[in-house]
């Protein structure tokens, strides 16, 4: 006869979550290390209090975290899972109705950068005894729709448990895929807020110890082989690095393997840091805000080895960057849906294990001297490039320029420490500029480019790798987003670094909507002008660096580049969450562009500037292609 224990469905679950543990290369991580959540009265008496009974009872150990926003603790599990290789994720736990859809914008980040996250949204009764409830919504379609359906499109995994013993299923189902690097991203499991509280008898195995063991699938031969031939064939080869390799821990093999070949690498916003900028192959970012010798040498490549990742219209530059005719892609991906991208050979496979297989069929080969020499060339004149970024007399107002602070930046951390960004004028400037040695030391989020995920990224951060210096770089534009992680920051005891620059307005769009003939309509922080009714008039008088101060970190201010640095090592020498606030020109200059990106311009217009942006946007165009 089988066991069993009777416990509610929430109590099942917060068991059945600490009981779950993944493997690679033999070494064990606690999948589900903790819950974040924010209580009502959808989940309160349902996984609110199982948790509690987990804490004073110890019959699991599943701890909680508060967050003080439901999309920031999602933000937060998803920077731990980032930087724990995907190997580790929390839990995430809402109330009904705002809480739950507050999270969906997480889950599409997740989702979209290939992340694993859980999801537990409360949902509506599931005996409907009640109907309608505080925050239901009433879908004339069906009594079976809630707001939790909109989770559907954006999570990897979906199920509503509207009886306890479905929960068994969909908790295995859920942990399969959560530890799947090829399907993986957020997974959603509703939970109908009586049936949290609904007792079962459960069978004692569900809880038992489980090992979800990630495995690194084995190149196929044949497909090594043809790989290998392309590459023999290659003048110009360029290998482009993405996240797959950073998450596989495919860095050592990446470097020897250029290193013996010869091949240049460029890497994307996820790939940077696999190979060291300044390893004698890096040739940096590439794609809409690449660096020039990627760029160039993207242009002139006859085969291009991509290695983990996903080609987004940023690494292709719109389908521009790869500009030789007869270019041929090998794709070296554990994914079949990326590596089949650009009508490339494909090489389905574990990233570390792909390069490993490569470096053997090509033992006796590499590039010709003179392309080595080309490379270099390329390298050193884009390193004075970065350097004119980062002069002393590179602002052009009274203001320093955002580069000249990353500059001052780069030059005051070292090589573990992590950079937070996502979303603005910043990943641009840093794909080009930053310096990253340690695949973990660059944490841009650009595959959702989310404004509002760096501050509570920066509680994952440090919480997966308390021993790293975290720092946050953020704008005033994503600061004003979600900042309210600040005081989750505090309540832990986490010690993070918070760069705010402060330019009074969107940067980034500013300058795309300017080049596009908007003329920065609509992108200053400005008072509603009365004479001409746009927002013109004077500059806001918003004070943020005082909003952190009241969130409970502490606030140092620059006004210039040398009192940056100056704030960077008291702020290094803290031991408590503190804040350097930095005003920098809204007008850049930003680096120089060596790539395009489609962004449509109107066909027609009244307006001088959008017509000459139309006539500069029907140009770049000409050289957009597929790759067949």
């Amino acid at each position: 006869m089988t066991k069993t224990i009777r416990l509610t469905t929430a109590q099942a679950l917060v068991r059945f979550l600490a009981a779950q543990y993944s493997e690679r290369d033999g070494q064990e991580h606690r999948l589900i290390p903790g819950v974040w959540g924010i209580f009502g009265h959808g989940n309160v008496a349902g996984i609110g209090q199982a948790l509690l009974q987990a804490a004073v009872t110890r019959e699991a150990d599943l701890p909680y975290y508060l967050a003080r926003n439901e999309q920031g603790m999602v933000h937060a599990s998803v920077a731990y899972a980032k930087m724990r290789d995907r190997l580790a994720t929390f839990a995430c736990t809402a109330s009904t109705g705002p809480g739950s859809t507050n999270m969906i914008t997480g889950a599409a980040l997740a989702t979209t950068n290939r992340l694993p996250v859980l999801l537990l949204p409360s949902d509506m009764f599931a005996t409907r005894a009640a109907d309608p409830v505080l925050q239901q919504l009433e879908d004339t379609r069906g009594g079976d729709v809630t707001v939790n359906d909109a989770f559907r499109a954006v999570s990897k995994y979906f199920d509503r448990i509207s009886r306890p013993e479905q929960l068994i299923p969909a908790a295995l189902a859920a942990m399969r895929v959560l530890t799947d690097p090829v399907e993986t991203g957020a997974v959603t499991l509703a939970l109908p807020q009586d049936v949290q509280a609904e007792a079962h008898d459960w069978p004692v195995s569900f809880f038992r110890r489980r090992v979800w063991h990630v495995g690194r699938p084995v190149p196929e031969q044949a497909a090594v082989e043809r790989a290998a031939h392309l590459l023999r064939g290659a003048k110009k080869p360029l290998i482009v690095a993405g996240g797959g390799a950073v998450y596989s821990g495919a860095e050592t093999e990446l470097r020897a393997f250029a290193e013996a070949t010869g091949i240049p690498v460029a890497d994307t916003h996820a790939g940077k840091g696999a190979v060291p900028w300044d390893h004698s192959c890096a040739v940096g970012g590439i794609g809409s805000t690449g660096s020039y010798a990627a760029n160039e040498l993207a242009r002139e490549a006859d085969v291009v080895l991509g290695i983990g990742t996903r080609y987004s219209d940023f690494t292709t530059a719109s389908h521009t960057v790869f500009g030789n005719p007869d270019v041929t892609f090998v794709n070296l991906n554990v994914a079949r849906l990326d590596a089949v991208k650009h009508s490339a050979e494909p090489l389905v496979a574990d990233a570390r294990l792909g390069v490993q297989a490569l470096a053997g069929a090509l033992t006796d080969w590499e590039v010709e001297p003179e392309y080595r020499s080309h490379t270099r060339q390329l390298i050193a004149r884009t390193r004075k490039i970065e350097e004119e970024c980062f002069a002393p007399d590179r602002n052009t107002g009274d203001l320093p320029a955002q580069t000249q602070i990353l500059g001052a930046l780069n030059d005051s951390l070292d090589d573990r420490a992590v950079v937070i960004n996502a979303a603005g004028s910043m990943p641009g400037d840093l794909q080009q500029l930053w310096r990253a040695r340690d695949p973990k030391a660059y944490h841009v989020e650009y595959a959702y480019s989310c404004m509002g995920y760096e501050v509570a990224a920066g509680v994952g951060a440090k919480m997966a790798d308390p021993s790293r210096e975290v720092v946050v770089l953020v704008g005033d534009g994503s600061y004003l987003m979600m900042a309210q992680e600040i005081v989750t920051m505090v309540s832990e005891g986490l010690k993070v670094i918070i760069v705010l620059v402060q330019n009074h307005g969107f940067a980034s769009i500013g300058a795309l909507s300017e080049s596009l003939g908007s003329q920065r309509f609509g992108t200053k922080y400005r008072y509603r002008d009365g004479d001409t009714g746009q927002l013109d008039g004077d500059v806001l008088p918003v004070d943020l660096a005082a909003n952190a101060s009241s969130l409970g970190a502490d606030v140092l201010h620059a006004t210039s580049v040398e009192e940056f640095r100056s704030a960077m090592e008291k702020a290094k020498a803290a031991s408590r969450t503190t804040v350097v606030h930095v005003e920098t020109d809204l007008y850049g200059p930003n680096p120089p562009g060596h790539g395009w990106w489609d962004v449509p311009v109107s066909q027609t217009s009244a307006l001088d500037t959008t017509q000459a942006a139309y006539d500069t946007y029907a140009a770049h165009k000409q050289s957009q292609r597929h790759y067949l």
